[in-house]
């Protein structure tokens, strides 16, 4: 399994073990289920930079099943919602055509973006996984950001979310993750 995502999987101000994608490692060795997961995620890291970076990594990991977790990063430099889209999109079509299931991790954008923009955001990662036909998980941080404790969820940039917040996001990622994995 490859996990390509940004800072919120690879365990950004947070001890290395701690992260979602460490806890998923852990989850998939305690249930005896053979795979590997392969943490390619990069703080900062855009959906340009993962579509550049996956084509090595699918040659080199030879998944059976990839997970991506980007487009934030996109988000909070203002990058336009097609580009994001049509990035994500080419993602799974080059995962899907390497032979692997796919299963799209979305985000979502505080509301000070304005409505439409946090709206069309949110919608890409539906119509993307619509259209390729891949899993969805429609929020990582479902029951972190939105959640009645969300500020203490995060770190003091309130950006990066606190190892104590971690499970919760395995939690969010598991029962799609689940129906892709090897019999």
């Amino acid at each position: 399994m490859l996990v390509v995502g940004d800072s919120l999987s690879a365990e950004y101000g947070i001890a290395r073990g701690s992260g979602w994608v460490a806890l998923l490692q852990a989850r998939l060795d305690a249930q005896r289920k053979p795979m590997q997961v392969v943490n390619a995620s990069v703080s900062g890291d855009t959906t340009s930079g993962g579509r550049s970076r996956l084509p090595a990594l699918l040659a080199s990991h030879r998944p059976q099943v990839v997970v991506i977790e980007l487009g934030g990063n996109d988000a909070l430099r203002g990058l336009p919602i097609t580009m994001t889209a049509d990035n994500l999109t080419q993602m799974a079509r080059a995962a899907k055509a390497a032979g692997a299931k796919v299963l799209l991790v979305g985000m979502q954008v505080p509301p000070n973006y304005g409505r439409k923009y946090t709206e069309d955001f949110e919608r890409a990662f539906q119509q993307v996984a619509k259209g390729e036909g891949t899993s969805l998980v429609p929020f990582l941080l479902k029951g972190v950001a939105d959640g009645p404790d969300a500020e203490s969820m995060f770190q003091p940039d309130r950006i990066h979310p606190k190892a104590e917040a971690h499970p919760r996001m395995l939690e969010n990622v598991w029962p799609e993750l689940v129906k892709l994995l090897p019999k």
